[in-house]
């Protein structure tokens, strides 16, 4: 309710050019239905989060500003309109970044894994773990079956970005096997010899081999790689602006990441025979391009007929040399992607956050049996038999009445444009607490915000 443009976020290109402009929260939101709707309609099942709460008034005193809420608003205006505009940010939308999840059928004690990512460089997100681990619990509510792990510590060599830098490759023909989990870091701590000279590298591999390991994964499945420092400096601060994979397929830009040949290897040999990568070449599109359309920024899903759709934002249409990529690949026999389709997602795009930046893959397994299949979200996945999603909570399961009541709640409650200037009213906050209020109750949702009673910093 708060989506806004204040730039906060350094390497992200889009956010950083669109700084100050008026933005759209109910076109956001709406837009953010919509494309559930349309990936609904591939038979592709999906869960949602709700907003986190924003203005984030526990920041703001915890950086000494003092009074009533409204003092505390119109004291943080005056004095540090930057931190005030990083406590309405409403970057929680984009889930990709909320956790790193590694299924029952990958982990040692077959459970579903989830590990709350730290956020910690970027002060606007770094307020958001703790409320997505108590939304995470809410939604996912069977202990025997999903464990939500606590955000790894904020230490300097444990900066974790959750999913945006991580992609679950396997064989489709044998779902139910350990698949190959492959992580994408900015930099090695321990060796920062190789970094980006002009944007922050966020992903660090000791986050990630750590966050392997609590999601006990067989370390013999794990592939590691190094981001590209030309590609961040670019504009590339996750992996998921030049990457995306579904299943054993890996559509990526050939400059995503350093030592190239290694890593294509590296994962073919993990994965093995059905490993389907699907290279751009600087030619076809080069690192600047693929910021700008968000061409690798797509949700890439299986359909129950087997085939996948790449869901494009509609950046990508308008581009000829982008455009003309996805035409590629779609009309390519040898690989599973059979369809493109081109969503508007442009609120969140001038944001730097694409179709796959809205959604949080989440692989589920059935009770019983050896099916696989996939819930999504902001929570996402594939075709899901009937029982994949018992012990998950019914009233944030997408469908078409829920769909109906999510539109009818955010043409209620959202604003139609806000400016910085917005950002202090406490009007703002009353009626961004009551949306949230209602919508909790509407889902049946226990207390998980705040101003309800919930301690921001206990998840």
């Amino acid at each position: 309710m708060t989506h806004n443009y204040a730039g906060l976020a350094s390497g992200n290109m889009a956010s950083q050019n669109n700084a100050g402009r008026v933005s759209k929260p109910k076109a956001a939101a709406l837009q953010g239905v919509a494309k559930m709707e349309a990936v609904a309609a591939l038979g592709v099942t999906q869960c949602f989060l709700p907003p986190q709460e924003r203005p984030a008034l526990w920041a703001l005193r915890e950086h000494g500003f003092t009074g009533t809420d409204a003092d505390v608003l119109a004291q943080a205006h005056v004095n540090n309109p930057h931190l005030l505009a990083q406590c309405c940010s409403s970057s929680f939308m984009w889930s990709a970044n909320a956790a790193t999840v590694a299924p029952a059928q990958d982990t040692r004690d077959q459970r579903t894994h989830v590990v709350v990512a730290n956020l910690k460089s970027m002060t606007h997100r770094a307020i958001e773990p703790p409320c997505t681990r108590a939304m995470l619990n809410a939604v996912f509510t069977d202990r025997e079956r999903f464990e939500i792990h606590h955000a790894l510590p904020a230490n300097a060599d444990m900066g974790d970005e959750g999913a945006a830098n991580h992609t679950r490759l396997f064989d489709a023909a044998h779902a139910n096997q350990p698949a190959t989990h492959f992580f994408v870091y900015g930099i090695d701590a321990a060796n920062p010899r190789l970094q980006p000279k002009i944007h922050p590298a966020r992903q660090t591999l000791q986050a990630s081999r750590r966050v392997a390991e609590v999601l006990q994964l067989d370390p013999a499945r794990c592939v590691f790689a190094q981001q590209n420092p030309d590609a961040i400096d670019q504009g590339v601060f996750h992996n998921d602006v030049v990457a995306v994979g579904n299943a054993s397929t890996l559509l990526y830009h050939q400059d995503a990441w350093l030592d190239h040949d290694r890593v294509i290897h590296s994962l073919a040999q993990s994965v093995e025979n059905s490993f389907c990568p699907i290279v751009v070449s600087p030619d076809e599109l080069t690192i600047a391009e693929a910021v700008t359309t968000y061409l690798f920024n797509s949700q890439l899903v299986t359909t129950p007929d087997g085939f996948m759709t790449l869901v494009c934002p509609s950046e990508v249409q308008h581009h000829a040399r982008a455009s003309a990529v996805a035409l590629r690949i779609q009309q390519d026999p040898h690989n599973s992607i059979s369809r493109i389709l081109y969503m508007d997602v442009r609120e969140s795009m001038r944001n730097g956050g694409g179709p796959a930046c809205l959604r949080l893959r989440v692989p589920l397994a059935p009770t019983s049996g050896n099916a696989t299949g996939h819930a999504t979200s902001p929570v996402t996945g594939q075709a899901t038999s009937a029982n994949m999603l018992a012990g998950i909570h019914t009233g944030c399961v997408f469908n078409s009445a829920r769909a109906a009541q999510l539109r009818a709640w955010i043409e209620r409650w959202y604003p139609e444009q806000l400016t910085p200037e917005d950002l202090a009213d406490p009007q703002l906050l009353i009626r961004n607490r009551d949306a949230l209020d209602a919508l909790t109750q509407q889902l049946g949702l226990a207390s998980i915000y705040p101003f309800q009673g919930v301690s921001p910093l206990k998840s």
